[in-house]
């Protein structure tokens, strides 16, 4: 792209959230369309020129949506009679005789081809006021337009914005009817997965009144009181999970928007409070105090399930569980390592997927559902993050999540 460095082009003050607001519309470099092609025909058919441009310019260059009489696509933004057009605060640019204009006399769309001598540009000013591009009519000779020529060039302007403007109400109902329905399955999914774990206190609340009830039927002693105060916990715990969901089925975006204040060694001690973890087992978690603002439903999910699938799938004599944390401007970073069995290579990506269930025997016989790495990564990629594995089969795995703050 060639440049012009004593060619002046104007830069709106709000030159950053007009680019932003650009983009939002997804058209620059999208295929020509009748609709807007056909308002090209009627601005050059009404002000009588030859040459009719529906011109959106970026950073770098002005592109055409729409051109008759032209068959260029886009030129360099140092040549544009656009830019200046939406720099200004008119709301119609004419140039009478862009040869005899000190801003474009030297300009090379004007001493070589399509050889420019009248230019009149109407700034394409959307909803929000910010100058996309113009729609502009050029002569290659001195030209005068009228003043109802000057007034239908301005409705067909406002034409091109309405297009736009449907154009992106379109996509964004569209985008909602995605995360709809996405959402959907994602609450499907989680609530099956949150009933998996519900699986493990309830687990605890029949083991400890079994053997309550056998301890009652001899004597009562210190053990008994410990049995019933796990009982409790383990009710408290079913009861506090329950209403979480059934808070969440009926609002959602609860689960991702409630976000709070959380002290990262408390909550990961509460989780490892709510997995069943043998004896032969140790988890290390961070000893340094650190405090995160996120989803905490939704982190305890996350790792749940991690420090599940660690402790179901390692054949070791002593297990061990590493969790990691760093921070940087954008992220919190975790890792969770263990020294379990290992994950091939070829499956690395195929356990996130939806029910995928890699055919082993954990050494607990716990057959699981296929679900829960699937919706680790459904919650994850909610949260603005992304996880990966990093594992050799027999020496364990390492899962890294990011999560954006």
């Amino acid at each position: 792209m060639l440049s012009f460095p004593n060619t002046f082009i104007p830069i709106p003050e709000n030159e950053a959230d007009r680019l932003a607001a650009l983009q939002s519309y997804h058209i620059l470099d999208t295929a020509e369309e009748a609709d807007f092609d056909e308002l090209t025909v009627l601005a050059s058919t009404i002000c009588q020129t030859p040459i009719a441009l529906i011109s959106l310019v970026d950073a770098e260059r002005q592109w055409f949506k729409a051109h008759t009489g032209l068959n260029a696509r886009e030129t360099p933004k140092e040549q544009s009679f656009c830019a200046h057009a939406i720099a200004s605060f008119d709301d119609i640019m004419i140039v009478d005789d862009a040869r005899k204009d000190e801003r474009f006399a030297d300009n090379p769309l004007v001493t070589g081809d399509p050889k420019i001598v009248f230019y009149a540009g109407v700034p394409l000013i959307n909803e929000e006021g910010y100058a996309l591009g113009s729609l502009c009519v050029i002569d290659r000779q001195q030209k005068v337009l009228s003043d109802e020529q000057i007034q239908a060039l301005k409705i067909l302007a406002k034409q091109v914005i309405d297009k736009l403007e449907l154009r992106r109400k379109i996509l964004a109902l569209e985008t909602a009817n995605h995360e709809l329905r996405d959402a959907n399955v994602f609450i499907q999914k989680f609530a099956s997965m949150a009933a998996h774990d519900i699986k493990n206190p309830l687990s605890s609340i029949l083991l400890t009144s079994q053997a309550l009830k056998i301890r009652l039927q001899k004597l009562e002693d210190e053990g008994c009181t410990r049995l019933i105060d796990l009982n409790i916990t383990s009710t408290s715990r079913l009861t506090t999970l329950l209403d979480e969901m059934l808070a969440y089925s009926k609002t959602p975006s609860l689960l991702l928007s409630k976000k709070a204040n959380i002290d990262l060694n408390n909550i990961l001690k509460k989780i490892i409070g709510m997995v069943k973890v043998p004896e032969n087992f140790k988890i290390n978690i961070p000893e340094e105090k650190h405090q995160l603002n996120l989803s905490a439903v939704a982190f305890e999910q996350i790792f749940i399930n991690l420090l599940s699938n660690a402790i179901r799938y390692n054949d070791k004599d002593r297990g061990i569980i590493h969790i990691r944390f760093a921070h940087d401007d954008d992220f919190y970073r975790f890792e969770v390592e263990d020294n379990g069995i290992g994950i091939a290579s070829e499956y690395h990506e195929k356990i996130f997927s939806n029910n995928f269930t890699l055919k082993i025997t954990d050494r607990y016989n716990d057959k699981g559902t296929g679900i829960g790495l699937s919706t680790v990564k459904d919650l994850v990629k909610a949260l603005k993050g992304s996880i990966h594995v990093k594992s050799t089969l027999g020496e364990g795995a390492t899962f890294f999540i990011a999560i954006r703050k």
